[in-house]
C-alpha cells in the first residue's frame, strides 16, 4: 500500500499550489547566511526539494544538490534551478557518501510525513551520516502551538476554474494534522498528513543523531520562537 505523499506531490499538487514564491525562499536562505555556517558549506543538500525554489536560491551561493521522491516536482526543479543537480530518492535512504555535505536543509515543513516515528528518526540519522563533522543541518518545521490555535477546519476556493474544498482536523490521538483536499468538479480527493512535533521533540531527535542544536528561530526574519511564531527553525552542528 503506497503512502499518501507518493501520489499527492504530482501534477494536481502543482496546479493547486501555484503560489509558492521565490521571495519567501530567498528569505529562508538569507537567514541561513546570516546565522553563519559551520563546516565548509561548499556542497549543500536541499532535502525534499520539491519544485526547486529553495535549490535555486541555494545554487546562487553554493554547489547545491536537491533530492525529492516526486518525479513531477523534480522536472519542475530542473527548470527552476538549472545550476543545481537533482536526484530522485527516499529521504530515509540517502544515496550519498558519508560526510558529503557541509550544509543540509529541510525547509517549509518537508518533514513529518511518515506514520511511524522510527522513520522520522531514520531521516535525521541519514542527514547526520551525510553531513560532515562541523557541518550544519537546518530543519524548518511548522510551529505546533501556533497551528493548533489557528487551524481553519474548512475553506473553499476556486483555482483554475475548479472548486477546491479543504478540510483540516487533528487526529484523535493528537499526533497528526490531517488535510483533505476535495476537487468538487470531478469528485477527486487527496489527503495530507503531517506529524505534529514540538520543538523539544525535534531537538531530541537531532541530538540523538549527532547534532548540537545551536540556534532556534520562529520565522525567517530571525525572530525568537514563541507560541505565536508560525515556524520552528532549528540549526544544528554535526558533532
Amino acid at each position: 500500500m503506497s503512502e499518501w505523499f507518493e501520489s499527492w506531490f504530482g501534477e494536481e499538487y502543482v496546479a493547486l499550489y501555484p503560489h509558492r514564491d521565490a521571495a519567501e525562499a530567498e528569505h529562508a536562505i538569507e537567514l541561513i547566511e546570516r546565522v553563519g555556517l559551520r563546516g565548509s558549506g561548499t556542497r549543500v543538500l536541499d532535502l525534499a526539494c520539491g519544485a526547486g525554489r529553495h535549490a535555486n536560491a541555494l545554487s546562487t551561493r553554493w554547489k547545491a544538490v536537491g533530492l525529492d521522491l516526486s518525479a513531477v516536482l523534480l522536472k519542475l526543479a530542473r527548470e527552476e534551478a538549472p545550476d543545481a543537480d537533482f536526484v530522485r530518492g527516499d529521504m530515509r535512504i540517502l544515496p550519498f557518501r558519508r560526510g558529503a555535505f557541509g550544509l543540509v536543509v529541510n525547509l517549509f515543513t518537508s518533514f513529518g510525513y511518515f506514520e511511524d516515528d522510527a522513520s522520522h528518526e531514520r531521516v535525521i540519522e541519514e542527514v547526520a551520516r551525510v553531513t560532515e563533522r562541523g557541518g550544519t543541518f537546518v530543519l524548518d518545521f511548522l510551529n505546533t502551538d501556533h497551528l493548533l490555535d489557528t487551524l481553519v477546519p474548512y475553506d473553499e476556493r476556486e483555482i483554475g476554474g475548479r472548486i477546491v474544498e479543504q478540510r483540516r482536523e487533528i487526529s484523535e490521538d493528537g499526533r497528526f494534522v490531517i488535510k483533505r483536499i476535495c476537487l468538487r468538479n470531478d469528485s477527486r480527493e487527496y489527503t495530507e498528513r503531517v506529524r505534529l512535533f514540538e520543538k523539544d521533540e525535534l531537538s531530541r531527535m537531532m541530538s540523538q543523531s549527532g547534532f548540537d542544536v545551536t540556534a532556534v528561530f520562529g520565522n525567517y526574519d530571525a525572530s525568537p520562537l514563541t507560541d505565536l511564531s508560525p515556524r520552528v527553525i532549528l540549526f544544528g552542528t554535526r558533532r
